[in-house]
């Protein structure tokens, strides 16, 4: 036990160190400044800035405007715009803009960001006049002078990813919360590491590249945050850390936003499988990997209450005193860091119940715990030989489109959907069949004004009788896209088309349910 306090000791002396330094390296962002001041007199590069969007339509439409009225030269940059799959009529916005080269992908599902994106860097590798790679979602929004000042960051940086500022006017308490953390974290910790010098994780959402490095590497990893994690150390690998840069700004509004972390089991084994690795020459990529192992704020705290008690009472390798002192290190770090945080004093209360947030999170998630919450709200954990289907589909309100995924599960010969928006989810009951569950969950959307937007919903949609349980395919009567084509083509329950017609209020799903029963 003496040996083991030993070592955790050590590890949050070193922590708090390193903690302590990045505070004080905090406090003096003038190169920063300098270089947003000088941003228009930097030599100017060629950018090719690819925008993602999978039905953003209405930010879509802003964040091009934005971009014609950029303060760089017109000449030097081009911008592709990748809709995949888009169902809400985007395509149609750019159709005669000669301003934007749109890449359309559909008639194949959603094939996500990652490849998407790679499907169109294969074909951008031979175009030599491209420098640079300014990666944007289609939900942002841009400053006029933001292709200048990722030009200015390219200058010093060959890798670097932005600042997400997000507009929390209608966030709840636990997303206000978190987004507190999130500014803490970027306005901190992040932008300390970077005046460091030292490496900083990627994020898509806003993410700059140099094109001879992606031509290197092969392409870029963008499937998710733990991807994105582990291409940032890759990128440290290889020389080429992706470097924080807050003048590089993006805002989200809260509808499009989702808070993104990764998982703790992810950095666990990147540390694991990069551990022997770290016994060389390349400083930031062995800081890189040491830094996936940061503890939180309880792990801290019951490691210092753990020591102050047994150094108290007891013999310790280093005297109480010792223990207090660096304790208090800790504490003045902490609120040194605040200091150039630019937050709220709202957001400093936030920041400082995102702790009870954590361990309350820590808590919902443990095993027993999860499985009793789940029993009283009658939702059981899946058991191991359940099968799970994700789509992204599209839900209508009276004034715009939302973004949601369904989730069709199948466990013990019952089906279920679980309906999921941002971070909330409804799951229906177990039912027989599949389109019984469908049927509950458009009832409930029904209640609430919400048109789901998919084949089984449409009046174009002509439901199949295949003798199977579920009965998830069905005709498509629309002669959208091809009018030559005149007999009805096959499709599938969740898909959905740009010349999607609501159907009465469940008329389709029940009638579907009535003939099922009637065989």
């Amino acid at each position: 036990m003496e040996f083991i306090l030993d070592i955790l000791y050590i590890y949050v002396v070193l922590y708090t160190i390193y903690f302590l330094a990045l505070s004080v390296r905090n406090l003096n962002d003038k190169k920063f400044k300098l270089e947003k001041k000088y941003s228009g007199y930097e030599e100017k590069d060629n950018l090719a800035v690819v925008i993602y969007s999978h039905n953003n339509g209405e930010n879509l439409e802003n964040l091009i405007n934005e971009l014609k009225s950029q303060d760089y030269p017109i000449m030097n940059f081009k911008v592709f715009l990748i809709l995949d799959n888009c169902t809400d009529g985007t395509q149609l916005l750019f159709k005669n803009d000669q301003f934007i080269h749109v890449i359309n992908i559909n008639d194949c599902g959603t094939i996500g960001k990652d490849q998407a994106v790679s499907i169109l860097l294969e074909q951008l590798s031979q175009d030599d006049n491209i420098d640079s790679y300014v990666f944007i979602d289609g939900d942002r929004s841009i400053a006029p002078d933001f292709l200048s000042t990722v030009n200015a960051a390219l200058a010093k940086n060959s890798v670097i990813s932005g600042e997400t500022i997000i507009d929390v006017e209608n966030f709840g308490p636990i997303d206000k919360i978190k987004a507190a953390y999130q500014k803490y974290h970027m306005n901190f910790i992040r932008r300390a590491r970077s005046l460091f010098g030292l490496a900083s994780q990627a994020d898509s959402g806003v993410f700059i590249i140099n094109k001879d490095i992606v031509d290197q590497i092969g392409d870029v990893d963008f499937k998710d945050i733990n991807s994105e994690l582990k291409y940032s150390l890759l990128l440290s690998k290889i020389r080429f850390k992706c470097t924080y840069n807050p003048n590089i700004q993006t805002i989200v509004d809260n509808t499009n936003y989702v808070f993104r972390k990764p998982r703790l089991s992810a950095r666990l084994n990147l540390f694991r499988n990069a551990i022997t690795q770290i016994f060389s020459k390349n400083f930031v990529f062995s800081e890189h990997v040491l830094s996936l192992v940061y503890p939180n704020i309880w792990t801290l705290l019951i490691i210092y209450l753990s020591v102050l008690k047994h150094s108290f009472n007891s013999y310790f390798f280093v005297d109480f005193k010792i223990v207090l002192f660096t304790f208090i290190l800790l504490i003045v770090g902490f609120a040194l860091s605040l200091i150039d945080a630019k937050l709220t004093k709202a957001e400093i209360l936030r920041l400082f119940a995102y702790p009870l947030y954590s361990a309350a999170h820590i808590v919902r998630n443990f095993p027993p715990i999860r499985k009793l919450v789940n029993k009283i709200l009658n939702r059981e954990d899946l058991p191991e030989n359940t099968q799970k289907f994700d789509v992204d589909v599209v839900v209508a309100t009276n004034r715009s489109n939302l973004n949601c995924k369904m989730q069709f599960i199948s466990e013990n010969g019952l089906s279920k959907i679980r309906f999921m928006y941002k971070n909330k989810k409804f799951t229906t009951s177990s039912h027989i069949r599949m389109i019984d569950a469908l049927q509950e969950l458009k009832t409930k959307l029904d209640d609430y004004g919400f048109v789901l937007k998919i084949c089984s919903c449409c009046t174009h949609f002509t439901q199949c009788v295949d003798g199977s349980t579920n009965m998830l395919k069905g005709f498509c009567n629309s002669d959208y896209p091809s009018p030559s084509i005149k007999e009805p083509k096959p499709t599938l329950i969740w898909n959905t088309c740009n010349d999607f017609s609501p159907a009465e209020l469940n008329s389709l799903i029940a009638e579907m349910v009535k003939e099922s029963n009637q065989e």
